[in-house]
Formats: structure tokens, sequence, C-alpha cells
């Protein structure tokens, strides 16, 4: 009998998927080009991706056997959840998978603020000594602001810790106790922005987070305000961001999101107070390996009839629940 095809249409490392091979026949697309991936995806049933593929309507009309959609990864902002849903395939991610690397990432970036060590470096590579340019300040001492919580947010916590800073939150879904317990103190949104000389960002984008930090947040702010946001673009609104800090208002910015990527027409990349990363976060060797493993064991487990993890869509096993596994 053949085996359970699943299709791979963005790059994972060759020695996780052949661990497959036993039990499914695995075959490879490239899913940011969209024919391709339509031609492709019709025989399969798992269909494993990471940012490059989108999957929409269209793909699932293409795609009557599919049984699962895995991301290796954490957004499903390239994913239809809700058309995957009503079509009767899961949807599953790997929402752990890069949380370290995000918030160690997040740690250089405040410290590449303070220190000026972009500018310092294109410098020294330009043949110039120029010290004097490039008198930073201290992290320790400063107060930092946590907005959003959760795995990641804690985890800059507890990496920032040992600074001596003070850390602060907001958070609408933790408890002041809860904060307190780590550590940290909890604050409303206007006081944080107003107390803070480090905001950094770690909610997911929503209706209710889009442009959460705009003008009026961003004029609470002392003038000593450095925002670095890692999570998604637009939640910081940019045109309100790029006012303040051409200003003066604030002092810096770091961003490795953009509402918009590549940031083509942003000013805020060109602004000598802004740093800026191309949306690395999760890019270690170590996340993308986690973030495949964890997904591959989800297409396995769903093919046998075993728990799902990472499954953001659990409506959506009713009606495949009885035809799912292995041949």
């Amino acid at each position: 009998m053949s085996h359970p095809v699943v299709l791979i249409s963005d790059p994972l490392p060759t020695r996780l998927t052949a661990e497959l091979n036993e039990d499914f026949e695995i075959r490879q697309c490239t899913g940011s080009n969209r024919a391709a991936l339509l031609a492709a995806v019709p025989e399969a049933e798992a269909l494993i991706i990471r940012s490059a593929t989108r999957v929409d309507q269209e793909v699932l009309d293409h795609a009557p056997r599919l049984r699962i959609i895995a991301r290796a990864g954490v957004g499903l902002d390239n994913v239809d959840v809700d058309a995957a849903t009503r079509a009767g395939v899961m949807v599953v991610n790997a929402p752990v998978s890069n949380v370290t690397s995000v918030a160690e990432l997040t740690v250089g970036l405040i410290l590449s603020m303070f220190r000026h060590l972009p500018a310092a470096h294109a410098s020294v590579r330009a043949g110039e000594w120029r010290r004097a340019d490039f008198q930073g300040s201290e992290l320790s001492g400063k107060s930092i602001g946590i907005l959003g919580f959760g795995r990641i947010g804690q985890l800059v916590a507890e990496r920032l810790a040992p600074f001596e800073v003070e850390l602060l939150t907001h958070d609408p879904n933790v408890t002041a106790e809860f904060a307190f317990a780590q550590g940290v103190g909890w604050m409303p949104l206007d006081e944080l922005m107003s107390t803070v000389d480090v905001l950094t960002v770690h909610v997911p984008r929503t209706p209710a987070t889009t442009g959460l930090i705009g003008a009026r947040e961003l004029a609470l702010a002392k003038p000593s305000l450095r925002v670095v946001n890692t999570s998604r673009g637009g939640i910081v609104d940019e045109t309100a961001l790029a006012s303040a800090l051409a200003a003066e208002r604030i002092a810096g910015a770091a961003l490795d999101v953009f509402e918009t990527e590549p940031p083509t027409h942003s000013p805020l990349p060109h602004l000598d107070s802004v740093v800026c990363t191309p949306h690395i976060g999760a890019g270690t060797r170590e996340a993308q390996d986690r973030a495949a493993s964890t997904v591959l064991g989800a297409v396995r487990n769903a093919f046998l009839g075993l728990p799902v993890g990472g499954l953001v869509n659990p409506a959506a096993t009713a009606a495949r629940a009885a035809t799912v596994t292995v041949s």
C-alpha cells in the first residue's frame, strides 16, 4: 500500500525529515512559486511550510486530500486558519520553538542601542577611529518595560535581571501577583510608557494590539526612551515612531520586524537612532531545528491517531479524525 504523501514546500533539514521516510512519501516543492505549489499540492495529505509558503483558500481548493498543515515556526500570518478549519484541515505550529532565540536577540538589540555598536562597527570598517563619538550609556540602573509577559517576555526578564535593571511589565492577561513572583512590577500601559527607559514589545499582532504603541503613547514617554520590537510589525505605529525619533522626543529604537517587509518605503532604517535587523528573531540553527522537529512529530502523530501538539484549530479534527491513519 502507498504511504501518505507529505509535501515540504520550504527547506527543512534533511537529517530531520529523513525520520519520516519509512512511513511517508516525502515530496518537495518551492512554496514561494505559486504555480509549483498548486501543481504539487493535490496529492498531498500533509503540507509542511515555513514563512515563504502562503496557504489560502485557493491552495486548499487544490488539495482535496490534505489533512494537516504544519508551520515550522510560530507565526501563522501566511495560513488562512479559518479556511483550513472549514475544510477540516488541522493547522499546527511550533509555538515555543523560537522563544529563547527571540529573547536573546532582544537583549542584543538593547545593548546595541546603549553602546552604539552598529555605528561603531561601521566606523572602524571605514578606517576611522572616533572613540569620542560613540560614548554610550550603561544599561545598569535603567528601567525596562516589557509589553507582554508571556513566554518570551518572561525569558527577556530573566536575561536582563543580572544587569541590575528595574523590570516592569504591562500585560492585561497577567496579574500583578504573578509578575511580582517573577521579580517584575506590573503597571497600566500609560504609566509604563511614562516611566521606562526601554520598552520591549512581546505581544502577538491582533486587531486589539495593532497600533497599540502610537503617537499618544509615545507622547507620554521620557526623552530617554528606546523602543524595541522583536514580535510583529504594526504593533508599534511606524509613522508615529519615526516622527518621535526625528524630533528627538525619544532616544532610539531597535526593530527586527516591520509592518511591511522588507521596509522599502519606511524612513526608520535610515535614521541614525534606529538599529534594524531583517526579521531574524527565530534565525538560529537551534530554533529552526526545534521548529522542524516539533511539527514533524505533529505530522507523524496526526497520521497515527495520537495527540497532536501545537494544534491551533481543534474544531477541524472532528470531520477528519476517523479517516486519518497511516497506510
